[in-house]
């Protein structure tokens, strides 16, 4: 067996560094998704939905690919499967001129992001056993993922200004290719991730003769999705800012970015206290999210502005902590598992909130916020029994 010639640490942030590529990609792509689709015909709905969707394929169909990261333990095949997916997908939205097919290249791009994440965060969970800390390896993961988020709109508003929305697409082509060659060359330098764990499981805690997962990872996701059913996704927002003439087309991608610097910061903070304080640090997402309608649904561009950026803060937690705390929940052996069936019910929950927020929107603007709080403080009553005990790390930790 070959071994690791990278240390975890190094491992982590290589790892970031083709997660940052890929994102350049993708958020690039997504940061002009809205006003795309808008200029294709779509509706608010047709936009809260197509997004919605998308990220529901993303996250709802990890409950198979995560179960399949754990059977096969083939967690770099599906890893690199799904970013070809992902950066192969989006320089084809380039050549689209009809709205159900650029509504198709959404999905597909967000199905790559289904088929490698359950085995991508298995590795990084991996890694983290080696006494980095859960909410640091997330956090450092994140903040490189995020610098792409935040570069790749920027790339894409000087294109769009140059030539519009298909050059916006065309270019991502670029950063794609090295995110693959990137991940050619770490899948060589580390072929075993595994070998990081340092500590065993204890007797019967991760042999797989208990399959069913903790009754307390069900309350967690149970929390996230009452909190993510009030999140709107950043399509419906950038729709908006386009719809009511708040910002110019080259502008919007900019916002973008700006909530991308604000998501890696955010993860940063956030991963160090949970790592201090445990699940209690993450409370702080919920007024973040409650927030998010009151400014970015606005008329006045400096509050549109502010808006991205406390969407951004809210996501970077959404991204990176409440990740971390998976592994803290969940027995080593089924990783996989809870990391695919955590994502499938947040994601169902953005799906449906999103779309009813789209159609809210499209009734009133006040409707929207009282959703939004009213999800959030159900979110809150679910959270606090989480806050009680800080639960005891499972196997392999």
């Amino acid at each position: 067996m070959r071994p690791n010639r990278l240390s975890p640490l190094r491992f982590v942030m290589a790892f970031g560094v083709v997660s940052m590529l890929a994102d350049f990609v993708y958020e690039g792509a997504r940061a002009i998704t809205g006003p795309y689709l808008a200029t294709l015909g779509a509706s608010a709905a047709v936009v809260g939905f197509v997004t919605g969707a998308g990220e529901a394929v993303a996250l709802m169909l990890r409950l198979v690919t995560g179960p399949l990261s754990d059977r096969t333990g083939r967690q770099w095949t599906l890893s690199i499967t799904g970013y070809a997916l992902t950066v192969v997908s989006v320089p084809l939205m380039a050549l689209t001129t009809w709205l159900w097919p650029a509504a198709g290249l959404v999905i597909t791009e967000r199905f790559g992001k289904a088929v490698r994440t359950p085995a991508r965060d298995t590795m990084l969970a991996q890694a983290s056993s080696s006494g980095l800390g859960r909410g640091r390896t997330f956090a450092i993961h994140e903040a490189l993922d995020q610098s792409g988020a935040l570069l790749g709109p920027l790339l894409v508003a000087a294109m769009i200004a140059i030539s519009g929305f298909r050059a916006g697409f065309a270019v991502l082509v670029i950063p794609g290719a090295l995110a693959l060659l990137t991940l050619a060359w770490l899948r060589r330098a580390v072929p075993h991730p595994a070998a990081y764990e340092t500590v065993h499981a204890p007797t019967g805690s991760g042999s797989g003769s208990d399959d069913r997962l903790p009754g307390r990872f069900w309350l967690y996701a149970a929390f996230t999705a009452v909190s993510m059913a009030g999140f709107a996704t950043f399509g419906v927002i950038s729709f908006h800012m386009q719809a009511r003439h708040v910002l110019s087309d080259g502008l919007i991608p900019v916002t973008y970015a700006a909530a991308m610097g604000a998501a890696a910061l955010a993860a940063l903070g956030s991963g160090h206290l949970y790592d201090r304080i445990g699940l209690r640090g993450l409370v702080i997402a919920l007024p973040l999210s409650a927030v998010v309608p009151l400014l970015s649904f606005a008329t006045t561009p400096a509050l549109v502005w502010a808006g991205a950026v406390v969407w951004g803060m809210a996501m970077g937690i959404h991204e990176s902590t409440l990740r971390a705390a998976i592994a803290d929940l969940v027995p080593a052996h089924r990783r996989g598992t809870g990391y695919g069936v955590f994502t499938a019910v947040y994601g169902l929950a953005w799906l449906a909130g999103s779309t009813l927020i789209g159609i809210l929107y499209s009734h009133s603007i006040t409707s929207v916020v009282v959703f939004t709080v009213i999800t959030q403080v159900l979110a809150l009553a679910l959270f606090v029994p989480l806050t009680l005990t800080r639960p005891t790390r499972p196997a392999a930790e």
